[in-house]
């Protein structure tokens, strides 16, 4: 179909606010969605990550369970508070889809692949055709082909709009010294044969980068960008284990490296953020971030003085699987000062709700505090001693006490 019948067939359905559920982070079908978007005047846009760019008019609704910058300040924004991998089965239950729309390649043999964005997106559509509603797919021939859950058959798809539009890019910039202290401290516990989880940011890629001694790691994660092809082409990754993830953002040469790649399985998010399958990934080393984290080793990760501003995603889903892991680590990764805010990250206790805890260590520019089989007053010391910025440290020795962690 064209756009201008695939708006008026939306249209002819007659639905009152409808939920439109599509492909997010850098897979987001803008061509498509924008003016069906334009033409509806009430309807809910169900997106993770959403990026800036997408003009959402009065009467939509921006709804996630992780916010993207281009929904941070909307006034209409209804977050949905969930961890990653129970977010599928929202669609099923809460939130059930009107409209799903995703981005894919072209059909071949009888089939399409999402390509760079599987994560929720097979429920999302399983949900529509289990209630009848509406599963267009926009197809684009620059959509790499990948492999996995990423596969869809064409009879799971009503409508496909063709373009021809290259997909959105991420360059990396070259890491900071704190991100390279932090990151060279993190790789230091990396071990050969460990399973590796590292988002994206200056952070990971710094702990990626200083990796490419180890031999026989293998990925298991939620995404991955360039350091994972970095890793590949070092000889880094174990040669008999697919690279395993549930969605991918990076530069061109990533993607071209993606196209019917054998290597590379793209999961549902269920599969890749269910800790019970997290656990059974050898040496699970997992790398997050935070915000803050206070001295009974407390994350926040999602909120800025009581405002949303991303969400638990994957975050606990794999700091439980990694320290449930055989030889498995999570790491919480930080800058001890926050650059822009000016103020300690590691505080006394953090007055917004918690993302994560029981991390394995804490890692900031300053040292490494080690947090598993510590008691609660050891894990503030190391917290203060091995972590926390020195401007703050007499005041955080003094408020451990007032905590009676001292």
């Amino acid at each position: 179909m064209s756009i201008e019948e695939l708006t008026a067939l939306v249209a002819a359905r007659g639905l009152a606010n409808p939920r439109i559920v599509t492909s997010g982070n850098f897979a987001t079908p803008r061509t498509t969605l924008a003016p069906l978007l334009a033409s509806l005047e009430q309807a809910r846009l169900n997106c993770l990550n959403a990026q800036p760019g997408l003009d959402l008019h009065d009467g939509i609704v921006p709804e996630t369970s992780f916010v993207g910058a281009g929904v941070r300040r909307s006034p209409r924004l209804a977050y949905v508070p969930a961890r990653l991998s129970t977010v599928p089965g929202l669609f099923a239950t809460a939130l059930p889809p009107d409209v799903v729309v995703v981005h894919t390649t072209l059909p071949r043999d009888g089939r399409v692949s999402l390509g760079v964005e599987v994560n929720i997106m097979p429920a999302a559509v399983e949900a529509a055709r289990a209630r009848g509603a509406l599963v267009v797919a926009q197809m684009n021939p620059r959509m790499p082909w990948t492999f996995g859950d990423a596969e869809l058959d064409l009879e799971l798809i009503d409508v496909g709009v063709e373009v021809d539009e290259p997909l959105a890019s991420h360059v990396a910039v070259p890491p900071g010294d704190d991100a390279v202290a932090i990151g060279s401290r993190v790789a230091e516990e990396v071990r050969d044969g460990s399973t590796l989880q590292a988002g994206i940011g200056e952070v990971p890629d710094a702990t990626v980068a200083r990796l490419t001694d180890r031999r026989g790691l293998r990925i298991w994660t939620e995404m991955f960008s360039d350091g994972v092809l970095a890793l590949e082409r070092a000889g880094v990754l174990d040669p008999g284990v697919e690279i395993v993830t549930s969605f991918v953002f990076g530069s061109e040469e990533l993607y071209a490296w993606l196209d019917r790649n054998p290597r590379v399985r793209l999961r549902r998010t269920e599969v890749t953020n269910a800790p019970s399958v997290i656990a059974q990934q050898p040496g699970m080393t997992s790398i997050n971030t935070a915000l803050q984290v206070d001295l009974f080793d407390q994350a926040n990760a999602s909120r800025i003085n009581a405002r949303i501003y991303s969400g638990f995603g994957g975050q606990t889903d794999f700091t439980v699987g990694a320290t449930h892991s055989p030889g498995g680590q999570a790491f919480m990764a930080l800058r001890s000062w926050h650059p822009r805010a000016d103020v300690s990250t590691i505080v006394p206790l953090i007055d917004e709700p918690v993302t994560s805890f029981q991390h394995s260590a804490v890692v900031t520019e300053q040292g490494l505090a080690r947090m598993t089989g510590r008691s609660e007053k050891e894990q503030a010391a190391n917290l203060i001693s091995h972590a926390a910025h020195p401007d703050v440290r007499d005041e955080l020795w003094e408020e451990a006490g007032a905590l009676g962690l001292a």
